[in-house]
């Protein structure tokens, strides 16, 4: 039986020593807390901005938000910053994920200075994009393990409709006529391992599984996510804010699964 060369930890070790929040901020535009509060909003309706900053005596200070402002001067709308929206540049990636999911914005510390934003719009960008699609790919390989240890010989078939067979035979044709090297569980698609998953009550004793009826939903969930994510589509709108609790539930159902024994039988097969 093949061997998984990766698992959560690596990926996660992966992200927190390498990818920060400094991989996802925007600079952070600030005015003068004198400025015409009525001028600086036109320039963030043209730029789409919905927070700057203000600063006093060349300080970054606080913000303003765009919908607050009115007549008068910046400094009559001030919002000072919540310590807990203030994050270092050197944040892991994987913690402003969870910081995002109470706030609209983080604002990011460097050298003890304001200097950039980071908000839910920027985890469309590539490194957020990464760190989920690793996530859900290393879902889906430790799936087919399972699958693998438990029905050697290709026995989990009867989990399948004819249809789902027919279409995993024509994958393992085509690509056997490239002579790559694989099986016909290679050639299974996330759906189809999802499927033998829910079907098959040895795997999920095998795990751990409590509720049946929330794994599949997590599941469906996170074959959703995959597949926006290779298709470059959108993954924040539809999913926020769920997509960080859903995040943190595919780190747990893919930490039981590392953890599952396959009995020696099975792997013996």
């Amino acid at each position: 039986m093949k061997q998984l060369k990766s698992s959560s930890q690596h990926l996660k070790e992966l992200f927190d020593q390498n990818i920060t929040a400094k991989y996802l901020a925007e600079p952070f535009k600030s005015f003068d807390y004198t400025g015409d509060a009525p001028t600086i909003k036109a320039f963030m309706e043209k730029y789409d901005y919905d927070v700057v900053g203000i600063r006093q005596n060349g300080t970054v200070i606080g913000y303003v938000k765009k919908s607050d402002l009115q007549d008068g001067i910046c400094e009559n709308y001030i919002v000072p910053f919540d310590p807990s929206e203030l994050i270092l540049d050197t944040t892991p990636l994987i913690e402003v994920f969870k910081i995002l999911h109470n706030h609209s914005s983080l604002y990011i510390v460097y050298l003890n200075e304001i200097v950039g934003i980071v908000t839910k719009g920027d985890l469309q960008k590539s490194p957020a994009r990464m760190w989920l699609f690793s996530l859900t790919s290393l879902l889906e390989m430790q799936l087919l393990r399972l699958i693998r240890g438990f029905y050697p010989n290709n026995s989990w078939k009867t989990y399948l409709k004819q249809l789902r067979l027919d279409e995993a035979q024509k994958i393992f044709d085509d690509r056997k006529v490239r002579n790559e090297s694989l099986d016909l569980a290679d050639c299974l698609q996330f759906c189809d391992k999802r499927d033998i998953f829910l079907k098959s009550e040895a795997i999920q004793k095998s795990i751990g599984v409590e509720s049946k009826t929330a794994t599949k939903k997590l599941l469906k969930q996170a074959e959703k996510i995959r597949n926006n994510l290779a298709h470059a589509q959108d993954i924040i709108t539809g999913f926020w804010p769920e997509i960080v609790e859903i995040a943190e539930k595919i780190e747990t159902l893919l930490d039981q699964c590392e953890r599952a024994k396959i009995s020696s039988s099975s792997e013996a097969a």
